[in-house]
């Protein structure tokens, strides 16, 4: 499952000391049901998702002069049935895109102040990501036909994400990945759901032995008007601006991270943040580990380009809420606690738990619900990983009380199954 988040695995074509060559390629297929909607239609939604990223990587040492190094990958998706919960998709989507297509240059050991690869530049299509993936993860959203008369549509496997890269990049990195680094970027989407929006962003970090203290601005450039919604088209000159951190802080087995950011908007500020800990059982059957996260976001708060970014509930929290029923990361605040143990060294099992409160609730969908989620990642072999999950979601209010889960407000069984194939 936790292929799905990254890139497609990589077989080697041809390798010498100074080049690479691989062969990539990942597919996922799933199986959802939903028990209930979120889009006004009666019932509930039966769908399946697939996707097959293919492609080829490698790098090339430029002997003395750094290291050369690209990728260049497809994409093909499908939704078939009655399309997900949401509404997102139909299930007639079919689509074959780019996804990678993108050059970069690594430094190796020619600027020693700034370490081993001190300086890495690339451009072109590519995901890219800051810090925890809070703000800025990958160019989401996956959305089919449903929306929009089918104008926002991206090809299906809206729930899998099939497309993450931004369409066009330029990211310099400086100073590697230890001590004092950050990274300058400019991006722009192709994604219509995300109004093709335009920017430019800036890290700076600090990473040591008890984990890495970080600064993160985000200057909005442009959108495409025709596909921004009000919210989207204050993006054009908004500013934001966060910090953030994440580590052991010296404890063994605990890891903490947190993050504050607001945004400069036309019709004021927005906050967003949240905080988190966990410790893992290390010497415990099972090493079973437990972690607590508190987030908060403001009414008006613009969720960006966050993400699916390290496992289920990061940033989308909760898959039922998340992907079909809301709150979306805006006027809500969220108390989550996960669970989760390693029967074998090649299955892990967990639980999350999640509960949501809209904060301004005059003007908005009551969104207030609770939702637990059971899941397993299986890693049958190299290439075989298989997950179910298992999600009951409890809303407050049904559609008719103020909330948007139609026909009633008794708890939505949500199931579904995916099964990565990495080659």
């Amino acid at each position: 499952m936790l292929a799905m988040g990254g890139p497609a695995q990589a077989y080697e074509l041809y390798a010498d000391d100074d080049s690479h060559l691989n062969a990539d390629v990942l597919a996922v297929y799933g199986m959802f049901n939903s028990r209930k909607n979120y889009d006004g239609r009666p019932g509930g939604s039966t769908w399946r998702e697939g996707f097959i990223q293919y492609g080829l990587s490698g790098d090339q040492s430029l002997f003395g002069s750094g290291t050369a190094y690209g990728a260049f990958s497809l994409v093909s998706s499908a939704t078939w049935g009655d399309g997900d919960a949401g509404g997102n998709s139909d299930g007639s989507e079919r689509t074959t895109t780019v996804e990678d297509a993108y050059l970069g240059w690594r430094s190796a050991e020619l600027f020693p102040a700034l370490g081993s690869d001190g300086v890495d530049l690339s451009f072109g299509r590519q995901v890219v990501k800051l810090g925890s993936g809070f703000l800025l993860n990958d160019d989401g959203p996956n959305l089919g036909k449903g929306p929009a008369d089918g104008h926002l549509n991206r090809g299906g496997a809206y729930y899998l994400a099939a497309r993450h890269a931004f369409d066009r990049t330029l990211v310099l990195r400086l100073g590697g990945q230890q001590g004092l680094h950050g990274s300058l970027l400019w991006l722009k989407s192709d994604n219509r759901a995300q109004a093709q929006t335009e920017l430019a962003a800036g890290t700076l970090d600090y990473t040591g032995k008890a984990g890495t203290l970080g600064l993160t601005w985000i200057h909005g450039i442009d959108v495409v008007d025709q596909w921004a919604n009000p919210a989207q088209k204050q993006r054009e000159g908004m500013n934001i601006y966060s910090l953030r951190g994440s580590g052991d802080a010296g404890i063994d087995n605990a890891d903490f991270a947190f993050e504050y950011a607001w945004q400069d908007k036309r019709e004021g500020p927005q906050k967003a943040w949240y905080t988190e800990a966990g410790y893992t059982f290390a010497d415990a059957p099972w090493s079973p580990k437990v972690s607590y996260r508190y987030s908060r976001y403001s009414q008006g708060w613009d969720s960006l380009f966050n993400g699916f970014s390290s496992g289920y509930g990061t940033w989308f929290q909760g898959e039922v809420a998340a992907n079909y029923a809301g709150p979306f990361n805006s006027n809500t605040r969220v108390h989550h606690l996960a669970l989760k143990a390693k029967p074998l060294e090649n299955l892990t099992l967990g639980a999350l738990y999640f509960d949501f409160r809209t904060l301004h609730r005059r003007s908005s969908l009551l969104l207030d619900a609770r939702e637990l989620d059971l899941y397993a990642e299986w890693a049958v072999s190299e290439h075989l990983i298989i997950s179910p999950l298992l999600g009951l979601y409890q809303p407050d209010n049904s559609a008719e009380g103020g909330g948007n889960q139609y026909g009633s407000k008794a708890t939505n069984i949500y199931s579904q199954l995916t099964v990565a194939m990495p080659f």
